[in-house]
């Protein structure tokens, strides 16, 4: 069993030194190494700002110094004592330090990784109220070709969050995938989907449901922003009391406290048969280590059912581990992917010593160890094409996929609207109890294409000239996510639309750019975003709600 030696890009799995994870680049570099600061350079120097050995003395700042990341790791204003549990209930490695240690390993982390490191604002962390505050603003600036931030991805989360979601797959919430279509009064909360098992399903909340107002405060319009967000993303156990209006147009109450649950990243797996075909559907929410299983399930069920075509639903799948996303590659490749190139992942000019490649993976990987397992062979399909809806949150691992086989030449067939454009990875890196995630690397496939920042956008083939996988103009049918049918359902738009083109090559819908509906009395989702459990992911908009 050969053990991981590399980075992952999306969200990550264990905190170990064989890094099993990372976040970006079309997915999370699995594990997110170890506490050591990281990279140094020859120009980096000790000369300012260096530890003071014992943490009792803060560090000091002197614009265009940088000290090793080494010299201020673990020093923590607030230091956590006993052991962690996620580690084999080793010590926690805290030492005393000051909020200034924080923000100076934060400086000189992002100084040493960050893929634009050269594009940092180097402004006094004394300047600032919190840690929080401080990172924030410790990304670039610059905008894509499109007015988009470059970086949309900087997010921090508490290292117990981070570690039950990426080791368990558990995450604590109602178990709601919001689809906030409008933000601002009068404003549009959907559900998109249900978790199973969760307090939501439970409370038989289904996709569509429209919030009409949380503990008798009106959601649609009232100005007591603090409170909705409070209830929406919960930091207390406490129940809160939210009314719906269904699709059908009926209320329904439901009283909800957020829990623990795992997390169902493989839903609805089957296979439907249509205009001649067997078709095969999965709903696919996330690259973490607990959708292993699922995935070979899923698969090993469309070999046994004779699918000869795959409708992979993409449309809420933020990202996770590439190691991951290169099993999914080679499950609907196959052979032909073998050896091949799945992501090519290259870092700053200090790093080009990281730089790797990752090949797609037919072997089951063991997580709980973070090796992979040589006398085992993932299930695989062998096809030649595969139908992908997709949606704004559709990112990182998933665009990775996307990218990946279209490096390859299998042909991808895009159904939805414009992905979120992340061709972009990080290794999770935590210090005093909290994770962060700044961006380290860029991703291309085999061809060496990686410049869709801008996203995968699916377009007429008659409008794309030239050799398939160096473009993020990817042939297929743009169409607004339908909120009015269950995921999986026959009916429901993107999926219909799948099946048509898969039928006749044609499309079913086929939404002006602009999110013009199609047809009439839908409603234009085409500028929706969803929030996962928590209002700040990798993938997802730092939305909240906004007052008048």
């Amino acid at each position: 069993m050969k053990q991981f030696s590399s980075l992952y890009l999306a969200i990550g799995l264990a905190l170990s030194t064989s890094a099993l994870t990372g976040c970006g680049g079309g997915g999370t570099e699995s594990g997110t190494g170890s506490n050591t600061g990281n990279v140094t350079t020859p120009t980096d120097t000790n000369s300012n700002g260096g530890n003071s050995g014992d943490g009792s003395t803060a560090p000091s700042w002197q614009a265009g110094v940088f000290a090793p990341a080494s010299n201020f790791i673990n020093f923590c204003a607030n230091p956590r004592s006993g052991v962690d549990q996620f580690n084999n209930n080793q010590p926690f490695p805290d030492k005393a330090g000051t909020v200034m240690h924080e923000k100076m390993w934060l400086r000189s982390f992002s100084h040493e990784t960050y893929l634009w490191y050269d594009e940092l604002p180097d402004n006094n962390p004394q300047d600032f109220n919190s840690v929080a505050e401080y990172f924030a603003q410790l990304r670039t600036t610059q905008r894509n070709p499109d007015g988009s931030l470059k970086d949309q991805f900087h997010y921090s989360e508490t290292y117990e969050s981070y570690q039950k979601e990426s080791q368990s797959g558990v995450t604590t919430s109602y178990g709601i995938r919001w689809a906030a279509i409008e933000t601002a009064p009068p404003r549009n909360f959907t559900i998109a989907y249900v978790e199973p098992n969760s307090p939501a399903a439970q409370s038989g909340l289904t996709r569509g449901d429209s919030l009409l107002s949380i503990d008798g405060l009106d959601f649609i319009n009232s100005d007591e922003v603090a409170q909705l967000n409070e209830a929406l993303f919960p930091t207390e156990t406490k129940a809160h009391t939210f009314v719906f209006r269904s699709v059908q147009g009926d209320e329904k109450s439901a009283e909800m406290t957020a829990i623990d649950f795992a997390l169902s990243p493989v839903q609805n797996a089957k296979y439907i048969d249509h205009g001649g075909k067997r078709v095969g559907y999965v709903q696919f929410n996330q690259f973490i280590a607990s959708a292993q299983g699922e995935l070979i399930d899923a698969f090993n069920g469309f070999i046994a059912d004779g699918v000869n075509e795959l409708v992979l639903d993409m449309r809420y799948n933020g990202g996770g581990l590439i190691h991951s996303a290169a099993q999914l590659g080679y499950m609907i490749a196959g052979d032909s992917s073998l050896d091949r190139n799945f992501g090519v992942t290259t870092y700053n000019a200090k790093r080009q010593g990281n730089n790797r490649i990752y090949t797609f993976e037919p072997r089951q990987i063991d997580w709980a160890r973070e090796v992979f397992l040589n006398d085992t062979t993932l299930p695989t399909l062998n096809l030649s094409r595969v139908y992908v809806l997709t949606t704004d949150d559709t990112a990182s691992a998933s665009e990775m996929v996307i990218n990946g086989l279209r490096g390859i030449d299998v042909e991808v067939v895009q159904i939805g609207t414009t992905t979120r454009g992340k061709p972009y990875g990080f290794l999770p890196a935590p210090n005093c109890g909290m994770v962060y995630y700044t961006i380290q690397s860029k991703s291309a496939n085999e061809k060496g294409f990686g410049d869709y920042a801008d996203g995968f956008t699916p377009t007429p083939a008659s409008q794309i000239s030239g050799e398939a996988g160096l473009d993020a103009r990817v042939p297929g049918c743009r169409v607004n996510d339908d909120f009015g049918s269950a995921l999986g359902d026959e009916n429901e738009r993107l999926l219909a639309t799948a099946l048509h083109h898969s039928a006749t090559g044609s499309c079913l819908f086929n939404d002006a750019p602009q999110g013009v509906s199609a047809r009439p009395g839908d409603a234009d989702t085409s500028h929706a975003v969803t929030l996962p459990f928590r209002p700040l992911r990798d993938g997802a908009i730092h939305a909240t709600l906004e007052g008048q």
